[in-house]
């Protein structure tokens, strides 16, 4: 099993016609991930890489069938993407695109969630399920099928603890890169209750980051809700307060939101931390769930 995509997806992909929405497309189609047409308005009628161009997503869901989509359009297109997606009845929409104003997102969010769709992102590298499915520009020779679910704040630490996973033959059940904006879609909290109730999930890896208070509040949902064993690790412990580092969401503001701080909180949780992204396996093997390989 896995969560949120499988071989069974059937993918959509908005700005087909793009630099960057054409590039992945072929890289997702060489996964066998199931793209079944691309959104372009004016470019309806033509294809990608032998995929469908609609002219909008109502059309594109209505002749495909589509239950999911993925964003690579410009920044000021992006949230009215977002919604127009949710309206055509789309499930799970994935956003890719970065520099969308919050406010913007915020619009957005709402408005999946009146719809009873799921958001990943925006800027995020999406999300695979190895072996499955791949909705996304994250590296895919480096993911491995396994039963370890990754969920992580950060696309390029993603890509370097998966690394160290797949070496010590922990593959994955599905990795999902949340998006380091200040508001996004599907986070912790929600990724561990599906990595909770996935039978072919044996644990979890969580990657955070300095800024907000999401690992703290992750941190008391795993202490009261969640069974299976949680390894973690927290980027930026040397960062100074009121520095950004890399992503928007990712600043101390007066003494909050530090790495140290975070720490804390996941270790009282029964949360075993890394020092570095090459303990993760180490410390999966010692919580007892080195059967999930």
């Amino acid at each position: 099993m896995s969560i949120l995509i499988n071989e069974s997806t059937r993918l959509i992909v908005q700005g087909i016609t793009g630099r960057d929405g054409g590039f992945h497309t072929r890289k997702m189609l060489d996964y066998g991930t199931q793209i079944v047409g691309g959104v372009s308005p004016g470019k309806g009628g033509t294809q990608v890489h032998d995929v469908p161009v609609f002219n909008t997503m109502q059309q594109a869901v209505e002749q495909t069938n589509a239950n999911t989509s993925i964003i690579f359009v410009p920044a000021r297109f992006a949230a009215d993407s977002i919604m127009e997606a949710a309206d055509a009845g789309i499930k799970l929409i994935i956003c890719i695109a970065e520099g969308i104003p919050t406010l913007d997102v915020v619009k957005a969010y709402r408005y999946v969630q009146q719809k009873g769709a799921l958001l990943i992102g925006p800027n995020c590298p999406g999300l695979v399920t190895p072996g499955k499915s791949l909705a996304g520009i994250l590296p895919a020779q480096i993911f491995k099928p396994g039963r370890i679910g990754v969920m992580s704040r950060s696309g390029t630490l993603t890509y370097e603890i998966v690394y160290h996973l797949s070496v010590a033959s922990l593959g994955q059940s599905t990795a999902i890169g949340m998006g380091g904006d200040p508001v996004v879609g599907l986070y912790f909290i929600d990724l561990l209750d599906m990595f909770e109730n996935d039978p072919e999930t044996d644990a979890i890896v969580m990657i955070g980051e300095i800024g907000g208070n999401a690992e703290e509040l992750a941190a008391e949902h795993i202490r009261k809700h969640i069974t299976k064993p949680v390894v973690a690790f927290i980027a930026g412990q040397s960062a100074p307060v009121g520095k950004q580092m890399g992503h928007a969401g990712a600043i101390i503001s007066s003494g909050s939101g530090t790495a140290a701080e975070k720490i804390e909180y996941l270790k009282a949780a029964g949360v075993l931390v890394a020092d570095e992204p090459s303990q993760i396996p180490e410390l999966l093997q010692s919580s007892n769930s080195s059967k999930a390989k």
